[in-house]
């Protein structure tokens, strides 16, 4: 088995480092947050009081940091860990950054021999505790060669996108086609909804008809439709709008860097965004369907 460092503790590295453990690895914890350390050495974890020190020694280092600001400082900085980390380790960093950070980060480690690979998931905080997350892989074939039986103990899909930065680029796609089903999803539920429909009845019609789509079938977005998804708990839970928000601006970005057209993906970043400034940023991005919902009302 590896040793293993883990590096930022959240609602999906914290289940992620847990995956690990279960999976019989030796996994070092660091995270700002002591409580969070607290809860997964409770798991088998072992911890210490500076990352620095985490990382010694690792074969691997997973990173899950919020933005690609963390993750260059974290390991390109005067006091960063490309000070620490062995030569030939790998590094994995699952963030959701942008891939010219990943790209940076990925050369600065190259430069002193640590091999790195960008490794966005999919799968939310569900995906993360079930290990069922998809994993999207920027980086050279031997790396991701060795680094899917890592990846395997966290999730059921593991794809080579391509090189450093491909994973990102991916994430981008997906989370922007992702981000517009459900906001169509959500359009078409409340139009049938304003005129008598029933909405389970017509879930139940699209779902079986060319309407089928992710959104509808598995996370629906209307209140009691469907057990066991955020929308039937008061959106609590899930994939929060701000996240959202946040990866739809990447993927803006990464459109205006390819001069790619964009349309319906810079209107869902508009509303997601609009969403999250009237006070909904924790709530699951689900909740993008109460947008329809309080129009219709007026």
């Amino acid at each position: 088995m590896a040793n293993i460092a883990f590096i930022g503790l959240g609602n999906m590295g914290s289940p992620m480092a847990i995956n690990l453990i279960n999976a019989g690895h030796q996994v070092c914890v660091f995270d700002l947050s002591e409580q969070a350390i607290a809860q997964v050495v409770a798991q088998g974890a072992t911890t210490h009081a500076k990352a620095s020190d985490c990382v010694k020694g690792a074969d691997f280092i997973i990173s899950m940091l919020p933005a690609g600001k963390h993750v260059e400082t974290v390991y390109l900085s005067e006091n960063g860990l490309i000070n620490h980390i062995a030569k030939g380790a790998l590094v994995i960093d699952s963030s959701t950054i942008d891939s010219a950070t990943s790209i940076n980060v990925a050369n600065g480690l190259l430069e002193k021999d640590i091999n790195f690979i960008d490794a966005p998931v999919s799968g939310g905080v569900g995906g993360a505790i079930a290990g069922t997350l998809s994993f999207m892989v920027g980086g050279s074939e031997t790396d991701f060669n060795q680094a899917k039986a890592i990846l395997d103990a966290m999730g059921k899909n593991v794809f080579h996108a391509g090189e450093h930065g491909a994973g990102q680029v991916a994430k981008a796609c997906n989370n922007m086609l992702l981000s517009v089903l459900m906001l169509a999803t959500s359009e078409a539920l409340q139009l049938g909804i304003s005129n008598g429909l029933d909405a389970k009845v017509l879930s139940n019609i699209m779902s079986n008809s060319s309407g089928s789509n992710w959104t509808l079938d598995v996370y629906n977005p209307c209140p009691g439709v469907m057990e066991n998804v955020p929308s039937s708990n008061d959106y609590q839970g899930g994939f929060m709008v701000d996240l959202m928000a946040k990866d739809l601006g990447l993927a803006m970005d990464t459109a205006i860097k390819s001069h790619s057209s964009t349309p319906m993906g810079a209107l869902a970043r508009s509303l997601y965004a609009m969403h999250a400034a009237n006070g909904n940023g924790a709530k699951d991005f689900s909740s993008a369907f109460e947008l329809f919902s309080q129009v219709s009302t007026k």
